[in-house]
């Protein structure tokens, strides 16, 4: 119940006339009081026919907005130009960056055009870290342990131009608390990247990871 569940029901119909061409009739919903001593929660979606760049324009604001820290733990990550440039901005200005990619994922294309980011995001002080403990699939985002995004999104430019995607935005420090917590249990199971030694990657390496980040759009 509460607001956020409606703005869930709101974007389920809408996906659903979309693709169906057919209105959805929802249930009747329960009329009950939503709890007011809950967090602030917001509900961002993309895709056809909804607000264009919703959700990339919410996670440049949340990441300008950063004060402290930003943790980010994705199993693809290609960003586009302006998400990466926050990045690296915010860890100029000395923001704890730390993101969290699996050291394999299901893509080679993928995994070379993510790779293509490090160099910048290392020189500009973030923390880039492999999870070697699995199949890496949680989605999220903390900032300053005060807000948390997660949903289906990942940092890549298919999920924030071209697919259906939800993210719940979470305004709630015990909330953040838990979910960085469970970021920092991935962080504990992952290699970091040494800038040094990424630098002394093969020559080959680096033309594979410039050329795949030319087709990040399709990844």
């Amino acid at each position: 119940s509460g607001a956020a569940s409606a703005a869930l029901d709101g974007v389920f119909e809408s996906d659903w006339a979309i693709e169906s061409g057919a209105a959805f009739v929802a249930p009747a919903r329960s009329s009950g009081a939503a709890d007011a001593r809950g967090p602030a929660i917001q509900v961002a979606a993309s895709g056809p026919g909804l607000k264009p760049e919703a959700i990339r324009q919410l996670l440049l604001t949340a990441i300008y907005g950063a004060r402290e820290e930003i943790i980010i733990t994705t199993p693809y990550f290609v960003p586009d130009d302006s998400i990466l440039l926050a990045l690296r901005s915010a860890a100029e200005r000395g923001i704890s960056v730390t993101i969290v990619v699996p050291a394999r994922n299901d893509s080679m294309l993928v995994r070379f055009a993510s790779a293509a980011c490090y160099d910048d995001l290392l020189q500009a002080g973030a923390r880039i870290a492999e999870y070697a403990g699995g199949l890496l699939h949680t989605k999220s985002i903390t900032i300053d342990r005060r807000t948390s995004i997660f949903g289906s999104v990942n940092v890549d430019m298919r999920s924030l131009w071209l697919n259906f995607e939800i993210s719940l935005l979470v305004y709630d420090g015990d909330f953040s608390a838990g979910l960085r917590r469970l970021q920092l249990d991935y962080l504990e199971r992952s290699a970091s990247i040494d800038l040094e030694s990424w630098r002394a990657r093969p020559r080959a390496r680096k033309f594979l990871e410039d050329l795949c980040r030319l087709i990040g759009p399709l990844l």
